[in-house]
Parts: structure tokens; C-alpha cells; sequence
């Protein structure tokens, strides 16, 4: 069984967490993932698209694709468009 899928100390499974990644939600139990994880349960290519993270009406800077993102309760979070094909 997957680490994060384990239950907690209590015996209880773990707790879900909500948090969004351009406006739509989704749902963990695994705190703690890589950006480039989330970048493609959005859907999308992470060598095309970065990940930040959204505090009140301003951005931080994006992680890196391997940086550990830990996730909280209601966390929002954008992609940043960084590379586009050419031809």
C-alpha cells in the first residue's frame, strides 16, 4: 500500500484535501507532491507549463518541475504557460 494511503496514527484513513489548479478542484490525500504531478493532473505537459502558487491577487514565483509542493486545505494554484511549439 502506497505510503499515502496509509491510514494515520489513529487508525482513520487520511483526510482529504481540496485545493485548485486554474479554477478547478481537486482532491488529495497526499500532501506532498511534485509540481510537474500537478502540472499534469491538470491535464497538461510539464515541459510546457510551470506551476505557482496564488496568495490573495498575486502569485508566487513558480516551482521548480521535481520541487516539492506541500498542499494545503483550499490552496489555489495557476500554470504558467513557459514554452509554446514552434511551426
Amino acid at each position: 500500500m502506497p505510503e499515502h494511503d496509509t491510514p494515520n496514527d489513529r487508525g482513520k484513513p487520511p483526510r482529504e484535501i481540496k485545493f485548485e489548479i486554474d479554477g478547478k478542484t481537486y482532491t488529495t490525500t497526499d500532501r506532498e507532491q511534485p509540481a510537474k504531478d500537478l502540472i499534469t493532473l491538470a491535464g497538461l505537459d510539464p515541459a510546457q507549463y510551470d506551476l505557482a502558487e496564488l496568495h490573495g491577487d498575486h502569485e508566487k514565483p513558480p516551482f521548480a518541475d521535481d520541487e516539492i509542493v506541500k498542499i494545503n486545505p483550499n490552496d489555489k494554484f495557476v500554470t504558467v504557460r513557459v514554452s509554446a511549439p514552434v511551426g
